[in-house]
């Protein structure tokens, strides 16, 4: 469970590193907006600009493939499941199989295809983020970006606060429940094989002791808040002022560009 990327930050020295945490939040946005921009004739074709692009920008950041594919493997179990799903479910366009009475179609595989595509991309944006984002950062980011919506009653710095504390603490659970499996396995608990019973029993061994252990974190962590004085609500100053550069602007106007060009590429260009 250490191979897994998700929530960690990398604190490298690129270009992309160097953004303003707002820029690159928004930037995100706009990405995951393309992803689902994606469609008409081309789809395929539209998802490989936007591919190619953010295999530039990972590899600007100094981020390595492998990083992102370590990133992915969470999502492995959603995708053969979704596959195996359209596979039973979708009974149009040419036949490409069969065996006995099922009958595998082209709209199947093309459906899997399309679904597992956005799954990858929408991965590989949100681990470029928050690889090149600090936590502190991330929280100073969302809480500025949320602060129009104060007028309202909406409280943007406890938000981006909830949101910075849950991505920071996703690789602490993690290596926890790391040490609870080979605890339990030392003592003799077989999360791979047995039977049905003795998997749920092995499951329910790790969930508690889990629990109990994120929630002794939270109370620390509340504890030593408090302690250095954090009061939700409360006017607070900052040490780290935000400030947008040019090449904040230049990123931004890129990423909004990239919606119109993969609407573009997806229904306009045939090939």
């Amino acid at each position: 469970m250490k191979n897994i990327a998700l929530g960690r930050y990398l604190p490298l020295d690129s270009f992309i590193h160097k953004l303003d945490p707002r820029i690159k939040i928004m930037s995100m946005i706009f990405f995951m907006i393309s992803v689902f921009l994606v469609g008409g004739d081309q789809p395929f074709l539209a998802y490989g600009v936007l591919f190619i692009v953010l295999i530039m920008s990972i590899l600007s950041a100094k981020l390595t493939i492998g990083y992102v594919l370590k990133a992915m493997k969470p999502m492995i179990f959603m995708m053969v499941f979704l596959t195996v799903i359209n596979i039973f479910a979708y009974r149009t366009g040419t036949v490409l199989l069969t065996i006995g009475s099922f009958k595998l179609y082209s709209d199947a595989i093309l459906n899997t295809l399309f679904i597992v595509f956005r799954l990858m991309m929408m991965i590989m944006i949100t681990t470029l983020l928050t690889a090149t984002t600090a936590p502190l950062d991330l929280t100073l980011g969302i809480e500025d970006l949320l602060s129009p919506f104060k007028k309202i009653g909406v409280p943007s710095h406890e938000i981006a606060m909830m949101i910075s504390i849950a991505l920071r603490f996703i690789p602490t659970l993690i290596e926890d429940t790391e040490r609870i499996m080979n605890a339990q396995a030392s003592r003799g608990v077989d999360f791979d094989e047995g039977k049905l019973k003795e998997k749920i029993v092995g499951i329910v061994s790790l969930i508690i002791p889990l629990f109990v252990s994120a929630y002794h974190r939270a109370e620390d962590l509340a504890d030593a808040m408090e302690a250095r004085g954090y009061y939700p609500g409360k006017e607070r100053t900052r040490y780290k002022q935000l400030k947008i550069k040019l090449n904040d602007i230049l990123v931004l106007g890129f990423s909004i560009a990239m919606c119109f060009i993969v609407f573009y590429v997806g229904r306009v260009i045939v090939i």
